[in-house]
């Protein structure tokens, strides 16, 4: 599994890496547009992520741009987010319905809010079919 944490806060980057290093290949980035570098990156070099963990409240460009510019590149390359493209589960210390609702019309695939407990961690992975 290779596996991309796109999250502003060191420490919470460096938690959840640990975790899924595990599991396979696992990059961090600390802001939107690094994530999108790497995404592109990563499918350019035909080596696309298989889960992205993404939280929602970063600098320069919050985590629901950077899930529907995500979304929007897989559909342009006819990856349809539902069957083929990466995983995304939202990271975030938001619980409103509305943050919800938004990750989900962008065809998010789960919502995690933080703290991130491990095992519910590992059951959506395994879930997924990644683990």
């Amino acid at each position: 599994m290779k596996s991309l944490v796109v999250e502003d806060d060191f420490t919470s980057r460096f938690l959840l890496q640990t975790i899924l290093s595990l599991y396979g290949e696992c990059l961090g980035a600390a802001n939107g547009r690094e994530a999108l570098e790497a995404f592109q990156t990563a499918r350019e070099n035909d080596t696309p992520f298989d889960l992205i963990c993404l939280d929602i409240m970063m600098p320069e460009m919050d985590g629901h741009e950077v899930l529907r510019q995500i979304r929007a590149l897989e559909m342009k390359g006819e990856t349809a987010p539902a069957k083929s493209g990466a995983k995304i589960i939202m990271t975030t210390a938001l619980s409103d319905s509305e943050s919800m609702k938004q990750a989900q019309r962008h065809y998010c695939d789960a919502y995690l809010v933080k703290p991130i407990n491990k095992a519910k961690l590992l059951d959506l992975l395994k879930s997924f079919g990644l683990i």
